[in-house]
């Protein structure tokens, strides 16, 4: 057995999106970070569609960005086609979605890490905890190897106990080629952690030349690009100033080389940062048949999630195709999106085909559909389950409640999808710093973030499914939205200290810019009418205003618009957080023992023993747990402090 030369402040297993947001997030906080991966050109890897973004994605992927995070920036800086979602609803529910650049999303990242002090990569697998006296003293890897850490952050992906399914054929894997975690999974099982199964899959690839694309529709991005990142935002302004004079796309200057594209090409890496938004390609729609649903009845016992190989439960809000033709028998089609994985990549992505049939069976499915009768096979869709651990064993840090100074983020914790990855990866990169630094934790509340919701959910309800986010899962989504990030995670992106105070500064500006053109607005009249009263009239816009400001930027001029024309709606919604969060601000000690409380209902108790929430707040959100418990639970919390 042989040790690391050195001892890490945060040393992160997994480098996949909640793997190298906690690794970028813990170096840019000073720490000694290490990066343990099976493969360091696997960092960064989009497993699934290489796709950023979506409904309450999207808001999560900006809550990033405005916190310090780097999916935005690398979203933004890969990306090949941009659109905004729910255009026709009102701000609190839109959404962007971006196709990347497959290859170039991990080569980017990779650029980053490379480029960021504080970071060590290592090139192993994981196989123990390596525990002194019941604590975490660090990593042993499975070739015996001991590395050294004063905190561990866990980002496994699908890798923990990963086994791959195509129909009847089943091959140990985390993806498919690479081989998964089955120490570590053994080690969380020893250690008396509550554990599940979880399934995801993936459509299969085509050849790009194979298809026929006259028998589809066009679905082209969006113009001008909705971008993630302020970084993104404010090289696209610095160009649309200096292209007057430039005829011709290709004489266009290059995009400003600022902290958004981290000089890449000087890191010796291949790729050249491009402007979000140049030359963005196209995706198409088309849509499975009835002979489509036949086939795939047809063969449903062959198929490995409903042949009985598949013990993990599967993501209810992104079926697979044979789930579709199950569950909704009654449609005649479903929606399949033909999305490119990059400009000069031959592989396409049907988005929507996702299955576990055999390859043979998925051959005839595909080409059932109209534009894939004649479609190249590069690689076949399969289904993937692994292990997880339950997430009410973690406080709101993400830090465990069995082990100290072990974090766990990602799919490990139950979600699924590239956002609500990197959001946690961030969160417990942050923490394990936080925790070192001997600082209060960096918690976000419902109320505040998106992320605050995703996390709240998870370790107060738990989960026995993939756990996806939906703007439905937030009690406050008007305040909520993507478009305001910056302006109500300031103060949490000012505690963490990522953010540059220039950064910080302009958003200070930013804000207060916009209070004082609101308040402008609200006290000066125009024909018996205040300016914000005419800004409300319906199809009324800033720009239309007389005595308009000129100076604002579109940002502002965005926020100023939402403010008044919601807000009595969302003074409203602030109403209702600050009833809400009137139990928030109760703590329950931890040391506090149910048993001892006997007119709470038995059923309470196990509940309360089991999850050991944080304040009133969170108890109050445990299914099962009603609303005399916590009364009977407040007055035994002043009994105690009395």
């Amino acid at each position: 057995m042989s040790s690391h030369p050195f001892q890490y402040d945060v040393l992160v297993v997994g480098a996949g999106h909640a793997g190298y947001e906690a690794a970028l997030a813990a170096a840019r906080m000073g720490m000694r970070t290490g990066l343990l991966t099976m493969d360091r050109q696997a960092i960064g890897r989009m497993s699934c569609n290489p796709s950023i973004g979506g409904m309450a994605k999207s808001h999560i992927v900006c809550e990033l960005d405005a916190l310090g995070g780097e999916l935005a920036r690398n979203a933004d800086f890969t990306g090949i086609q941009f659109r905004t979602l729910n255009t026709r609803k009102g701000p609190a529910v839109q959404a962007h979605r971006l196709q990347s650049e497959k290859a170039a999303f991990p080569t980017r990242v990779q650029a980053v890490i490379a480029g960021q002090s504080n970071i060590h990569i290592i090139e192993a697998t994981a196989g123990n905890l390596h525990l002194e006296h019941g604590k975490l003293k660090g990593i042993i890897t499975e070739d015996g190897s001991t590395i050294l850490s004063r905190t561990v952050v866990i980002a496994t992906g699908t890798f923990l106990g990963g086994k791959i399914h195509i129909g009847d054929r089943t091959i140990e894997g985390g993806r498919l080629g690479e081989m998964g975690a089955y120490q570590l999974s053994q080690t969380f099982q020893q250690l008396g952690f509550r554990m599940g199964r979880l399934k995801t899959g993936t459509p299969p690839r085509l050849h790009r030349e194979s298809i026929d694309y006259h028998k589809t529709d066009r679905q082209p991005g969006v113009e001008p690009p909705p971008v993630f990142s302020r970084a993104a935002k404010r090289d696209l302004a610095l160009f649309h100033v200096e292209q007057s004079g430039f005829r011709d796309r290709d004489e266009r200057p290059p995009a400003s080389p600022g902290p958004a594209m981290f000089h890449v090409e000087h890191l010796g890496t291949p790729l050249k940062p491009w402007l979000p938004g140049d030359r963005q390609i196209e995706c198409y729609l088309t849509h499975t048949t009835e002979k489509t649903h036949e086939i795939i009845e047809a063969n449903l016992a062959r198929s490995a999630m409903y042949g009985g190989m598949i013990e993990g439960t599967g993501v209810r809000y992104c079926p697979s195709i044979e789930d579709k033709i199950v569950k909704f028998r009654d449609k005649p089609g479903h929606h399949v999106f033909i999305e490119p994985e990059g400009r000069d990549c031959i592989e396409i992505y049907p988005n929507g085909t996702s299955n576990s049939l055999p390859e043979e069976v998925q051959v005839e499915m595909i080409r059932s559909i109209p534009g894939l009768e004649r479609a190249v096979f590069l690689k076949p869709g399969y289904a993937i389950e692994y292990d997880y651990l339950d997430p009410t064993q973690l406080y709101h840090s993400l830090e465990s409640k069995v082990i100290e100074y072990l974090f766990m983020a990602g799919q490990i914790n139950g979600t699924t999808g590239y956002e609500e990855a990197a959001g946690q990866g961030f969160i417990a990169g942050v923490n394990a710093a936080m925790k070192l630094r001997g600082q209060t934790p960096l918690l976000i509340d419902r109320h505040e973030g998106y992320l605050g919701v995703l996390i709240d959910d998870l370790v107060t309800k738990g989960t026995d499914e993939p756990y996806r986010m939906f703007t439905s899962r937030a009690e406050h989504r008007l305040i909520l939205r993507q478009d305001n990030a910056p302006f109500r995670l300031l103060e949490k992106a000012r505690a963490i200290g990522i953010l540059t105070e220039a950064e910080l500064s302009e958003i200070d500006h930013m804000q207060l810019r916009i209070g004082r053109e609101i308040q402008r607005l609200k006290t000066t009249y125009e024909n018996g009418n205040s300016l914000a009263q005419i800004l409300r009239r319906p199809g009324m816009a800033y720009r239309g205003l007389p005595n308009r400001d000129g100076s604002l930027t579109a940002t502002e001029i965005e926020q100023i618009e939402i403010d008044l024309k919601y807000e009595g709606y969302i003074e409203r919604e602030h109403t209702q957080i600050n009833k809400s969060s009137q139990l928030d601000r109760v703590r329950i000690p931890a040391q506090l023992d149910y048993d001892e409380i006997t007119a709470l209902r038995y059923e309470s108790r196990e509940k309360l023993k089991r999850i050991l929430p944080e304040n009133l707040g969170q108890a109050s959100r445990i299914s099962g747990v009603n609303p005399s418990d916590i009364a009977i639970l407040s007055v035994w919390i002043k009994r105690l402090k009395g």
